[in-house]
């Protein structure tokens, strides 16, 4: 269902906003193509210059096209609305506007009497359209994770070794002597660093939280700030390195501090970008808590755009994802970003 909803472009996401505010859309729309139509019929539009005439028929089918967007995602809601009553645990009121999408992608609050209505969440990349958790606990695992995780001693030594032999390759062919000195032991030595720099692999969010989740009344923002990170680019596997900053907004469950930081270092302890990384973060804390808002916040410099290529040192990237309040909310959102101080 995320295909067709992303299908439907901005067009649909306007309908499914007015639809949510009790607005008459079909017929505002209808009426907007059939003015449309007549004001490019009219005996009048022949004063009327080229241009202007261009404008209005692109407004006439644009409206046509609104019209269209709109019965397809209001055949996706009602479909949405006709599922069984055992799927409804899975619909919690932070993703029944994206009921006919994923659950797990949900923008908006919790269900509650001041939770506002709020628009369509971004869509899903192949990498966060899965929940955070799946099965058998892995969290968006890669296509080599199980058995990584499930190798013994002996295929991990083995595994260390092809690594290493590719290593030794690489050296010849850039002109090295593998053999001297300085590099004898370099391909070994490799081998195992790249592992330790891709352990989130074979890390889920269950042995990381080790039941550290509690229930405590509190509703205002927690924030833990500047949470270094570091990561490979998947595009060149070098070093990308910054910090991360996380907030949620409890509804009545805590999640201990030092997990939001070993969350970020599970999934930056693999090849990533910058903007999934964000992402995955902020979904991850928003699948364990179901709180009533999740904002993170990450700055990095990118070795890849230092090193090579463009070479701008001092240049950073900076990313965000916001769910829930803070994504409705533009004060809630001006309160973190203040007590980030970046405002």
């Amino acid at each position: 269902m995320a295909k067709n909803t992303q299908s439907t472009g901005d067009d649909g996401y306007a309908a499914t906003l007015a639809r949510v505010n009790g607005l008459t859309l079909d017929s505002s729309i209808k009426n907007s193509t059939k003015a449309g139509d007549a004001a490019v019929r009219s005996p009048t539009s022949a004063r009327v210059d080229g241009a202007t005439a261009a404008r209005l028929a692109a407004a006439a089918e644009a409206a046509a096209a609104s019209v269209e967007s709109g019965h397809a995602v209001r055949g996706l809601t009602e479909e949405a609305e006709e599922e069984p009553a055992e799927a409804a645990p899975a619909r919690n009121g932070a993703g029944r506007h994206l009921a006919h999408s994923h659950p797990h992608l949900a923008d908006g609050a919790p269900a509650g009497p001041s939770a506002p209505g709020s628009p369509l969440s971004r869509p899903a990349s192949p990498y966060t359209l899965n929940p955070p958790i799946d099965f058998d606990g892995l969290s968006w695992p890669s296509i080599g994770t199980r058995d990584r995780l499930e190798a013994t001693p002996e295929e991990r030594e083995a595994k260390v070794q092809r690594i290493a032999a590719a290593v030794k390759t690489i050296l010849t062919e850039i002109g090295e002597d593998p053999d001297r000195e300085g590099l004898l032991e370099t391909p070994e030595r490799y081998a195992k660093a790249i592992m330790f720099f891709t352990q989130g692999y074979e890390q889920n969010i269950r042995s990381v939280i080790n039941r550290a989740v509690f229930e405590e009344d509190h509703d205002e923002l927690v924030i833990v700030k500047d949470i270094e990170v570091f990561s490979l680019c998947e595009h060149h596997m070098v070093p990308f390195i910054g910090k991360m900053s996380i907030g949620y907004i409890p509804n009545s469950r805590v999640l201990g501090l030092s997990k939001l930081a070993r969350i970020a270092e599970m999934f930056s302890r693999r090849l990533q970008v910058q903007e999934r990384l964000t992402k995955q973060v902020a979904l991850a804390v928003w699948e364990i808590l179901q709180p009533r808002g999740v904002a993170v916040v990450m700055e990095a410099t990118h070795m890849c755009m230092v090193m090579r290529g463009v070479q701008k040192p001092g240049s950073s990237t900076v990313t965000s994802c916001m769910l829930g309040y803070f994504r409705q909310s533009q004060k809630t959102r001006e309160e973190f970003f203040s007590l980030l101080g970046k405002r």
